[in-house]
């Protein structure tokens, strides 16, 4: 039933590749608890008990509290399709309670910094250094996630109307705008990618690697990881980093809380909230420096 669920969630549900693998490491490490435990893997066998003592396991292996509410919330998808198949006559999460996190912050790189990076490091020549300078711009003017940018294809841009086409989770299309200096970058960077590759077929992807073949995740994160390094201290430097960081400076710079959901493709509303929270920390830290009774 486990790999009917995998091809449940991937067909009809339509799960990114990530969460399918996500989902599929979650089973089987419970599988292995069950085994190891109970010494079976029935899983008509298991109720909420057993469900907890795996929690409290996990718990006391160190598992943070976010990481064991994705696996509860993989687990109750599962046993939700089990009931729905007729394989369990109850579902077991039902009773069971997913321990409380603290939130945390989205980190973000200050706007100082974003504006020496675009301002004042030298990104090279060639297509190589247009292809990371638009990478990078792209990523600070949309707020799109990694997976967005690899799977852009040249029909995907709108020159004369400045908004672009991205795929987001769960295959979701979403337009987003982008400002009117990129229209020429976009330009330079298309003409230097045909001189570079050229033929028809190699122009379905928007970004390729110097090979001329389509970028890779692990690529635009060391390509981001880089650049970043150059103007902040901040541990993480990866591509969600500036997804948090354009949500952030936009929401600090007057934008709209639902305008910002629509552009980042938020299913609801909650999620895009957190960023408020650092828009708070920020004038917390204002009225300490300034009130004279702080």
């Amino acid at each position: 039933m486990k790999d009917l669920f995998l091809d449940y969630i991937a067909y009809e549900k339509r799960y990114s590749q990530n969460t399918i693998n996500a989902y599929r490491s979650d089973l089987d490490q419970f599988f292995t608890f069950l085994d190891s435990q109970y010494n079976f893997t029935d899983i008509y066998k298991v109720d909420h008990q057993v469900v907890r003592s795996w929690i409290v396991s996990l718990m006391e292996a160190g598992i943070t509290s976010r990481s064991v509410n994705r696996k509860i919330t993989t687990l109750k998808s599962y046993f939700k399709f089990l009931v729905k198949e007729g394989m369990v006559q109850e579902n077991p999460m039902s009773r069971v309670i997913a321990p409380k996190t603290s939130q945390r912050l989205p980190v973000f790189v200050e706007q100082d910094s974003m504006n020496k990076l675009f301002d004042a490091v030298n990104f090279g020549e060639g297509y190589p250094a247009s292809r990371d300078r638009l990478i990078m711009e792209l990523f600070y003017a949309t707020g799109m996630r990694l997976s967005e940018l690899v799977n852009l294809k040249d029909s995907d841009i709108d020159l004369f109307k400045n908004v672009l086409k991205v795929t987001g989770k769960r295959n979701k299309q979403r337009i987003i705008p982008f400002t009117k200096n990129l229209v020429s970058m976009f330009s330079n960077y298309l003409e230097m990618k045909r001189k570079a590759f050229p033929g028809d077929e190699q122009e379905t992807y928007l970004f390729l690697t110097n090979k001329g073949e389509k970028l890779y995740p692990k690529m635009v994160y060391r390509i981001v990881h880089h650049y970043l390094d150059q103007v902040t201290t901040i541990s993480k430097r990866s591509p969600h980093v500036i997804r948090h960081t354009f949500a952030t400076h936009m929401l600090n710079n007057g934008a709209d809380l639902n305008a910002i959901k629509e552009i980042l493709g938020h299913a609801n509303l909650a999620a895009t909230q957190v960023y408020t929270h650092n828009t708070i920390e920020k004038l917390k830290s204002i009225y300490k420096q300034a009130h004279p009774r702080a």
